[in-house]
């Protein structure tokens, strides 16, 4: 069987290539969104700034404390408790500092990750159908669950450790250098080799965790898509397949987190050798300097000190900047969708607010290739019109076009040719807030949300009153069923409305439709999962609802669409025949009249 190869694996492909300085630049973007909380944003810079000074207050006041014990007249005071007094009222400061500091970022970035994952859903809600078709679900999902983690962690750690360090650097350099020039430039001396060899090791370490993560995500994938469909999985008998699939993407998870782990764990044992070897010949150095007078005990042990803050900033900066380096490239990718062109601006209107179509549609000289299919055209030359209040029938075989042309009128695709009327009026200047508002549908294929039927119901108005829900219910030959469990409208109909069967399912979406009240319905075969007897209740009201409502039938059982006004015979993306069922079915060599003959034998 062939590979399938996931949106996760050719995110991984990408994140092998090296971040493009436009690319950090547009990451840098993503900073936007604290400036709403620019103000407590600063506020916890500053008590990060007396957090990390009074941290390095620490070594200078230990190292006065060890003077004064061995009587160096160098301190400033030989009362040993007034010193150990001042030495706690410096832990008791950073702690309180580092308290507010925590707080404070903590707000920011929580309600700034929030504001980013408002924006990134508010988006995918108004990108066009093609951009969910171009890419899987779980590739999707992580954009707005890891993406966004990788940011959350910059905005609250990784940012305030990097500040953290610079200063702890900085200042410890400045002290280091107030103590002892030599032993400073002698400590300095050791450091390009160790940041050299840190930031190969840092490259290296970036790399294999991009690409543990990428792993990573394929096996959520495999897993996300498994569940989705775990009925065909098992229709199939393909439960042995997809453990092995999942194993072997595992199994490329794990073998490349232990190689990451074998270059972190080298990582590691290099920062421990390289910092204290470099401590133990400072403290060499110092401690010949001591002998001779040019530095004091105290001194020496506030300069080990410090220096020891040092390598570990020196050592910090190497995987904070690996961190920064992710986070980056996170911040890249939400913005690549949020930069997206949305299908329109109108989300948070209501039904309310759109213009009631009085129904009449016209398609002049369609023709249309899906994007992703550009070179195989599915319409040519579409034309016919609708009345207001007529009922059309699109038949023919699968895969003829009957689909697309009922989506090519909700605009869920863009015409290559031609033009689609409603009213009179392009779809494409058309605000698409009031083009959908008066068009209800009716699929084959019913997926429900996971909540209360009530809710499904509503789903066609979000503001329907019990009464108004009750009687969309009863109109769709769905009350009965309803009222016979014991939640009732309250009955939880699981995920995609597994608890229910498909003629109930169907049953609930036309209620919805009825809900909606629309302008234009679209029928796809909407009673074909019904059982004979409650298909002729619903049949008969569907007849009600379609009545003085310009409807579109895609029909695949004929005998269903014998009352329309006009059927359309629908071949190769053509309109091959059409008229009404006698005038259809009168011509001995027709498509309709051999596909009703092979409708009749199949029974």
């Amino acid at each position: 069987m062939a590979k399938r190869r996931s949106g996760a694996e050719d995110e991984a492909t990408e994140g092998k290539k090296r971040i493009s300085k436009d690319s950090l630049r547009r990451g840098l973007q993503v900073f936007r969104f604290l400036l709403p909380y620019r103000g407590k944003f600063i506020i916890g810079l500053a008590f990060l700034l007396f957090s990390s000074l009074t941290f390095m207050a620490f070594p200078a006041v230990t190292g006065v404390l060890l003077d004064a014990a061995v009587g160096n007249e160098s301190a400033f005071t030989q009362d040993l408790d007034l010193i150990a007094l001042l030495l706690f009222g410096v832990i008791v400061l950073q702690g309180i500092f580092s308290f507010f500091r925590v707080y404070f970022f903590a707000q920011v970035s929580e309600n700034a990750i929030a504001d980013i994952r408002k924006s990134l859903y508010s988006q995918f809600m108004g990108l066009p159908l093609t951009f969910f078709e171009q890419r899987r679900v779980g590739e999707i999902t992580s954009r707005i669950t890891s993406d966004v983690s990788y940011i959350q962690d910059s905005f609250s750690i990784t940012l305030a450790e990097l500040f953290r360090q610079v200063t702890t650097l900085l200042v410890g350099i400045g002290f280091i250098m107030f103590y002892s020039v030599k032993l400073s430039l002698f400590m300095l001396a050791t450091f390009p080799v160790l940041i050299i060899l840190a930031m190969i090791f840092g490259k290296k370490l970036k790399k294999l965790s991009r690409k543990t993560q990428d792993e990573l995500a394929i096996t959520n994938v495999i897993v996300e898509e498994t569940l989705q469909a775990i009925q065909v999985v098992k229709s199939f008998t393909n439960e042995l397949f997809e453990i092995n699939r999942y194993r072997t993407a595992l199994n490329r998870t794990v073998k490349t987190a232990i190689t990451t782990s074998f270059y972190r764990g080298a990582f590691i044992s290099f920062i421990i050798i390289g910092l204290f070897g470099g401590i133990i010949l400072v403290i060499w150095y110092g401690a010949t300097l001591v002998q001779r007078g040019e530095l004091s005990i105290g001194e020496l042990t506030s300069f080990i000190l410090y220096t020891t803050f040092i390598g570990a900033s020196v050592a910090g900066l190497g995987d904070l900047y690996a961190k920064i380096q992710v986070s980056l490239g996170a911040s890249d990718r939400i913005l690549e969708i949020l930069d997206l062109p949305v299908e329109h601006t109108e989300l948070g209107l209501s039904s309310a607010h759109a213009v009631r179509f009085n129904g009449q549609v016209r398609y002049e000289n369609v023709g249309f290739s899906y994007p992703t299919r550009p070179d195989l055209q599915v319409l040519q030359n579409i034309h016919f019109e609708i009345r207001a209040g007529e009922k059309i029938a699109l038949v023919g075989p699968s895969g003829a076009g009957k689909s697309t042309i009922v989506q090519l009128l909700m605009k869920f695709y863009q015409v290559d040719q031609g033009s689609i009327f409603v009213d009179g009026q392009n779809i494409n200047f058309m605000p698409l807030h009031d083009l959908r508002s008066n068009l209800g549908i009716v699929p084959q294929e019913v997926l429900l949300f996971g909540g209360t039927i009530r809710e499904n119901i509503a789903y066609g108005k979000p503001d329907a009153t019990e009464e108004e829900v009750l009687m969309a219910a009863q109109k769709a030959n769905a009350l009965q069923f309803i009222q016979s469990f014991p939640e009732a409208f309250d009955t939880v109909v699981g995920e995609r409305g597994i608890k229910l069967s498909g003629g109930q399912r169907q049953r609930i979406a036309i209620a919805r439709a009825i809900l909606k009240n629309p302008a234009i319905l679209i029928l796809d075969e909407a009673t074909s999962s019904l059982d004979s007897e409650s298909e002729k209740l619903v049949q008969d009201a569907m007849d009600e609802l379609m009545k003085d409502r310009t409807t579109i039938i895609i029909a695949h059982r004929l005998a269903t669409i014998r009352k329309v006004d006009k059927i359309l015979v629908i071949d190769r993306g053509q309109i091959a025949e059409q008229g009404t069922h006698a005038e259809l079915s009168s011509n001995p060599e027709g498509i309709y009249t051999n596909l009703l003959k092979l409708q009749f034998e199949a029974r």
